[in-house]
C-alpha cells in the first residue's frame, strides 16, 4: 500500500529563493498603468456582455481603449529610451 503524504515542507521548503527581486519589482511599478488601463477595458466591456451597450457604455470602452494605447505607448517609448541609455 502506498501512502499519501505531502510535499509541503518541499514546496515551500524554498519560499525565501521565490519572493521576486528588486528589479522584477521594479519592472513591475513600471508596467502597472499598462496593466491598470488593461482592467479597466477588461472591466468596461464586463459591463456589456449580458446587455446591448448604450451610447455612454461605447463611450467609456473608447475612453479605456485609448488609454490602454497611452500606456503601452509611454511604456514603449520608456523601454526604448532605456535602450539607447538615455544619450540625447
Amino acid at each position: 500500500m502506498s501512502h499519501i503524504v505531502t510535499v509541503q515542507d518541499a514546496v515551500t521548503a524554498f519560499a525565501d529563493f521565490m519572493e521576486p527581486t528588486d528589479a522584477e519589482l521594479d519592472a513591475i511599478e513600471l508596467e502597472m498603468p499598462a496593466i491598470l488601463a488593461d482592467v479597466e477595458l477588461l472591466d468596461a466591456q464586463i459591463t456589456t456582455l449580458d446587455r446591448t451597450p448604450t451610447e455612454l457604455d461605447a463611450r467609456r470602452i473608447r475612453r479605456a481603449r485609448r488609454r490602454v494605447l497611452a500606456a503601452r505607448r509611454a511604456l514603449a517609448n520608456h523601454a526604448a529610451d532605456a535602450g539607447r541609455g538615455g544619450a540625447a
